[in-house]
């Protein structure tokens, strides 16, 4: 197999001043997709009372988008190789766009549900394009690390700016603007994509997996599914079983059905590398811990102390400017001479630590005091965290296979969101229900009494979170054993998968 030489594949030079401009909208298209899994949260609340949506299936707003996104993510990251992915990337936008505008024109939830989830199918297709486009056009370490610094505070802090940005649109114009919103960025990301970014062949020859593509994404669809409906119904629930066995069996197909399928979706190469491997877990369980948190955070801030959407939004800014930092002026510096592991386990262990003061929160906590060190601490961990592993799962991967391993890590990454969403939402709503058990009959003031006990349903699942993000940081630090990219050639690494021997 031949070497790709830098630049080649995204058809810039790695002098061309053009590919910082490409960043400018490869980082647009990402920042857009991350934000949009949060945007609507803040304005659920407002969307509810609008179409009538019903308390049981209100959550249908976000699992309809995390359930396409990470259920279709490798389908996606595939047609990026086959296609070409300025393609996918073009199309991605637009029918994303489109299904932006879909959704805050629905005039029923049923409508709303679908536009949601054809955002997450198009944003399936989008993301991976981004990512290999990125990963395609910076091959030196320097610069890698810098593009790898921005993607990584977008990927990190995308969700918190989503939470900021429903805060203020919906209290400013309405909800639906949080859907419409996408549309002129979707577009002006379309027109910088045409202008910037060189149309590069796909592999026309390869054909689609489609046995693969239906028990990948049926499994993962099943798996997500059965965790957002654990919430709701229970762990023991006959459907939510049902559907965690399905999806541990289709997902047990898909890896046996790869070992021997000519044109795999997913080469399994790529997950048998141990660093790729390592960096895929580490993402899975950090999110589980993040996304979790958001949750908490967003109920505790509006329902427990009466913050405004707004006000909500902006308590968030100084956790998405933590991760900024950590990833863009830490990170960024740092691993072109420090191994990716030296900067993830101490990320995660800052990340835990961060949660472990936000379990100290009471009714009536102060932000500054309480709140505010928590979520300074946990951003700056998330920054060290994300920039090196998305550098480390996408490196020295065959041009062919970029934009599935590109998916790889956004599919760890959408999947481990829905889990801990629904994980840690479980743990948090049977600890306050066994709190009111036992504290609330004969109390003097049950109202106050009800509330002690949602608190204490958060503090309990933020603690579920920090073991997580704990177990993480030894995950990445017993398998992430990669080398830092400066002690290499400066020149494009020659793919594993390529290597002789």
């Amino acid at each position: 197999m031949s070497v790709t030489p830098r630049g080649e594949a995204a058809g810039l030079d790695d002098t061309d001043p053009r590919r910082w401009w490409a960043l400018v909208i490869i980082a647009l298209a990402q920042l857009m997709v991350v934000l949009d899994a949060t945007i609507v949260n803040i304005a659920l609340p407002s969307a509810q009372r609008s179409l009538g949506i019903s308390d049981g299936n209100r959550q249908w707003v976000i699992t309809a988008y995390t359930l396409a996104f990470g259920g279709l993510l490798l389908l996606g990251g595939r047609i990026a190789d086959l296609v070409g992915r300025r393609r996918t990337f073009i199309a991605g936008l637009a029918g994303f766009a489109v299904a932006s505008a879909l959704g805050g024109a629905a005039a029923t939830s049923g409508m709303l549900f679908g536009a949601r989830a054809l955002q997450g199918a198009f944003a399936a297709v989008l993301a991976p394009s981004a990512l290999s486009l990125l990963t395609t056009t910076f091959t030196r370490p320097g610069e890698r690390g810098r593009a790898f610094g921005v993607y990584g505070a977008l990927a990190g802090s995308g969700s918190a700016i989503g939470l900021l940005a429903g805060g203020l649109l919906t209290e400013y114009l309405n909800w639906r603007w949080c859907l419409y919103v996408n549309v002129p960025v979707a577009a002006l990301a379309v027109v910088g994509g045409l202008v910037l970014l060189p149309a590069g062949p796909g592999d026309g020859g390869a054909r689609l997996d489609v046995p693969g593509a239906l028990l990948g994404c049926g499994g993962l669809v099943a798996l997500v599914y059965g965790f957002s409906e654990a919430e709701p119904r229970g762990w023991t629930d006959p459907l939510v079983l049902a559907l965690l066995a399905a999806g541990v069996a289709l997902l047990g197909a898909f890896v046996w059905w790869q070992a021997r399928a000519p044109q795999p979706l997913l080469p399994l190469h790529i997950v048998r590398d141990r660093d790729r491997a390592g960096c895929f877990l580490t993402m899975t369980l950090a999110v589980v811990g993040l996304f979790g948190l958001f949750l908490f955070m967003t109920y505790y801030l509006q329902v427990v102390l009466g913050y405004s959407p707004l006000r909500t939004g902006l308590g968030y800014l100084p956790l998405t400017a933590a991760i900024v930092v950590g990833s863009t002026q830490i990170s960024a510096r740092l691993l072109p001479r420090v191994a990716p592991r030296l900067l993830i386990v101490p990320g995660l262990l800052l990340a835990a630590g961060g949660m472990v003061i936000l379990t100290r929160i009471t009714v009536d906590s102060d932000y500054a005091t309480a709140i505010l060190p928590g979520l300074v601490l946990l951003g700056f961990g998330m920054g060290l965290t994300f920039m090196p592993v998305f550098a480390t799962a996408t490196a020295e991967v065959a041009p062919r296979d970029s934009g599935v391993a590109s998916a790889t890590v956004n599919t760890s990454q959408q999947v481990g969101g829905s889990i801990g969403t629904a994980l840690l939402n479980t743990v948090a709503t049977s600890s306050a229900t066994a709190y009111l058990a036992t504290h609330l009959p004969g109390a003097a003031h049950k109202a106050l009494v009800v509330r002690e006990g949602v608190v204490h349903g958060y503090t309990v699942a933020i603690w579920w979170g920090a073991g997580i993000m704990l177990l993480a940081g030894l995950v990445a630090g017993l398998t992430v054993r990669a080398a830092a990219p400066a002690r290499g050639t400066r020149e494009a690494p020659v793919p594993k998968d390529a290597r002789p021997g």
